[in-house]
């Protein structure tokens, strides 16, 4: 039994951990393969569920209302009151959303059942990794775990889209959501039987009003980038634009007013920290913003069916999939902040390398970028993990996987929102399918471009985080007032 990590309960520290059990339990790819699993049929779901154009664009964006409104609430909730106990009721409401989604009369209930599967994916997302932490001791098993979790997410993103355009296509868009609804009851029984029970020593009063301004202004901010993409100009788009900004706004003041706050800011005083919440930021807002509309614009540019731009997507996703198992090595050479900072300067380099796309190329053309861009996310989504739970209190591990993801989230709702305004900027080509399909082209080379300098934006943050920790060292090591605790690992590579 590994030892009880700092913070962990007495009662919940004498439970014996099943380490390999509890990384087959919570490496669930559930949560990318749900999200996922629509972009390549968007077209098709939306009509055969009965929600209209609009409502292609609120299939995506309800889940990540759910899952970011309430990942920082959930991680919180887990911490104090257990992370096993939060991580199972989540897969069971998310076995009875994808049951819903399945079962669902008419499009509004569908819609519905997506929004709920954001809420359940959020108290799914946030335990897992504070889970992992206390299964795997600090050292080589704990980097070990951490990346096959980091792999799993892209194992997901790998194959929901192709098993939700498979699906669909032979069996119904219902059978999509059945299927998924199926899997994930078995993995609740399963996760039942096999998780440890782990909480911080001393449950933290209720954040009441953070809960709240957190939840609202996400809701409203990320709804908001879902409806400009209609117009940005309209009264409705501005006021939930504003108003999620101004909520935001007020969450932070209320995290600095109230004694025991579910995101406390000192954390933003941790290089570490910053790392993790802006790379995952910028993962959201370059990388996967950018990746979950590729599927369109490859069936709008090349003509591809959703089957086949799913399985183009899947060279990225299964690439980043294969690296972040063996970003492991990397640890007795360079930080966790140093991994971010390089995995986004390389995922920048693969998406510049998708520029140039027309109508007359074929996908292969894509795919040295997309190899390139595969392998950077492997050791980003790897990297982040470490960072997510390393920056914070042992005790607060699951705030920080939290905090981690809602960036990630919060980052990929406006990322979509950035790649369809700069993807609709390009001036119409004309009439005709052939006028239309160059003009997308144009536009996707715009939008590659953004990406890719959101990337390296992103790596020069994480780079200067890493210069902060290297300054925050040498301050202790001269005998001075210590900075925040860096947060590489020096282990050697297993």
């Amino acid at each position: 039994m590994p030892p009880a990590p700092p913070g962990s309960s007495p009662a919940t520290a004498a439970a014996p951990a099943r380490p390999g059990a509890t990384l087959a339990a919570t490496a669930t790819a559930l949560v990318t393969v749900a999200y996922t699993a629509p972009t390549a049929s968007l077209a098709a779901t939306a009509q055969a569920a009965h929600v209209g154009t609009a409502g292609r664009t609120w299939i995506l964006t309800g889940t990540l209302i759910g899952i970011s409104a309430l990942l920082l609430t959930a991680g919180s909730a887990a911490d104090d009151h257990g992370r096993k106990r939060v991580f199972t009721f989540g897969v069971l409401l998310f076995a009875a959303a994808e049951a819903l989604a399945a079962l669902a009369p008419g499009g509004a209930v569908y819609l519905a059942a997506r929004v709920l599967l954001g809420v359940a994916s959020a108290a799914v997302l946030a335990p897992a990794l504070g889970l992992i932490s206390h299964a795997h001791p600090p050292g080589p098993g704990r980097i070990r775990a951490l990346g096959v979790w980091g792999a799993a997410v892209g194992l997901g993103i790998a194959v929901g889209p192709v098993y939700g355009a498979l699906v669909e296509q032979h069996a119904g868009w219902r059978t999509v959501s059945g299927g998924i609804a199926v899997v994930s009851a078995a993995v609740a029984a399963y996760s039942a039987a096999v998780l440890t029970e782990s909480r911080a020593d001393r449950p933290r009063a209720l954040d009441p009003y953070g809960v709240l301004t957190l939840a609202a202004g996400t809701s409203c901010l990320i709804a908001g980038l879902a409806e400009g993409r209609g117009g940005w100009g309209r009264p409705m788009v501005v006021t939930l634009l504003v108003l999620g900004v101004l909520l935001l706004a007020l969450f932070g003041l209320v995290e600095a007013k109230v004694r025991e706050p579910m995101l406390d800011l000192a954390l933003f005083r941790s290089p570490g920290f910053v790392a993790a919440t802006g790379g995952a930021l910028f993962t959201g807002l370059s990388l996967v913003g950018f990746m979950s509309y590729l599927p369109t614009l490859l069936q709008g540019v090349l003509g591809l069916s959703g089957l086949a731009a799913g399985g183009v997507l899947a060279l990225w996703s299964g690439l980043s999939v294969l690296s972040a198992l063996q970003a492991r090595r990397l640890a007795a050479h360079l930080s966790a902040t140093a991994q971010v900072a390089v995995g986004l300067a390389v995922c920048g380099l693969g998406q510049a390398g998708l520029y140039g796309l027309t109508p007359g190329s074929t996908w292969l053309r894509l795919a040295p970028g997309l190899a390139v861009a595969g392998i950077g996310s492997g050791v980003l989504n790897a990297a982040l993990a470490r960072l997510a739970v390393g920056s914070v209190p042992a005790h607060r591990a699951a705030m920080g996987s939290g905090a981690n993801n809602t960036s990630r989230y919060m980052g990929s709702a406006l990322g979509v929102a950035v790649t369809v305004a700069v993807v609709g900027s390009a001036p119409p080509g004309g009439p005709g399918r052939e006028a239309a399909a160059r003009a997308l082209a144009a536009g996707a080379d715009r939008a590659v471009l953004v990406a890719a300098g959101l990337c390296l934006v992103g790596a020069l943050l994480a780079l200067a985080a890493r210069a902060a920790e290297a300054r925050d060292a040498g301050r202790a090591r001269d005998g001075g007032a210590p900075g925040a605790t860096p947060t590489r690992e020096r282990v050697a590579a297993p």
